[in-house]
């Protein structure tokens, strides 16, 4: 029986992601002429059509879907075998391509990765930045190793290892015109004072619980695009907003007259590491966690 190559069914997963063959083959680093040959070849050892092939487009046909979703499942597989084999050899080796959340990249990654390429020189941290919901599919997909997230987040297919709470602050400039930040009442808000990330950022949904923000009427309809946006509105008294403790004496409010304040010790958030379930490399990742844990209670003391 003639069997698929583990690079074909890379191409492949490839052109089902990109839906381009130009697309696909740069994200392979080969040729178009070189990765239309492989699809062909795959096409002929499976005996099927796996696209619809005109000269603007690439439709990925019926079956062709169906053997993409296998193929990523093969391929998680083979990733699994690899990750057997490096657990026997030293932990925290090797490339570990890791994807972090946008609120907690440039506070908490600044502090962590100096350190670890002391301690782990032999260790190539492959960084990708993006929101939780595209970093849950890269690493299902076997595109990421683990992610580092805010939660809580429903995730399927992980485990989740807890590393440390990170509380919320109110940020607002002290002479504000919307609340008084020495002694406020959320009830005392007028309506649209809140300013908030926008929807697809876990931050704005952990702001909501964490703080206990039930009337929705306070909040903004207009809303912040990155942290550092929302930081920028609250500079000009657009209103008043909550940040995590990470973002207290980190570059991001220099320049501004944002000043935090204290909430409730019920308002924060979980910071922690997610990888896929049943992952060989579970207890080198665990691993990792400790290191981030020590870095992170370093930098409050």
């Amino acid at each position: 029986m003639s069997l698929p190559t583990v690079k074909q069914l890379r191409y492949f997963v490839a052109l089902d992601t990109y839906q381009h063959f130009g697309r696909a083959a740069d994200a392979c680093f080969v040729s178009q002429s070189a990765f239309s040959t492989a699809i062909r070849e795959l096409e002929t050892t499976l005996k099927v059509q796996l696209v619809d092939r005109t000269n603007k487009n690439v439709t990925v046909t019926h079956i062709g879907r169906q053997i993409a979703g296998e193929a990523r499942r093969c391929l998680r597989d083979i990733e699994n075998l690899v990750e057997l084999a490096r657990s026997n050899h030293a932990p925290l080796t090797g490339d570990l391509r890791l994807g972090v959340i946008p609120t907690i990249a440039p506070f908490l990654l600044p502090k962590v990765v100096p350190k670890l390429h002391l301690a782990f020189p032999q260790l190539r941290l492959l960084l990708t930045e993006d929101i939780t919901q595209r970093l849950h599919a890269k690493l299902l997909d076997g595109e990421l190793d683990l992610v580092l997230l805010a939660l809580p987040y429903a995730m399927s297919n992980v485990e989740i290892h807890s590393l440390f709470k990170d509380s919320f602050y109110l940020a607002c400039r002290e002479d504000t015109r919307h609340i008084n930040p020495h002694h406020y009442q959320f009830n005392e808000l007028a309506s649209e004072s809140i300013l908030l990330l926008e929807d697809g950022h876990c931050l704005r949904d952990h702001t909501l619980a964490a703080c206990h923000l039930q009337d929705l009427d306070k909040v903004n309809r207009f809303s912040a695009t990155s942290i550092l946006t929302l930081v920028q509105m609250v500079d000009t008294d657009l209103g008043i907003s909550f940040l995590p403790q990470m973002v207290k004496n980190s570059p991001l409010l220099a320049g501004t007259e944002v000043k935090l304040w204290s909430t409730d010790e019920y308002s924060f958030r979980e910071v922690g590491l997610a990888w896929r379930r049943g992952s060989a490399r579970a207890d080198e990742f665990k691993q990792l966690g400790q290191f981030i844990q020590t870095v992170h209670q370093d930098s409050l003391s």
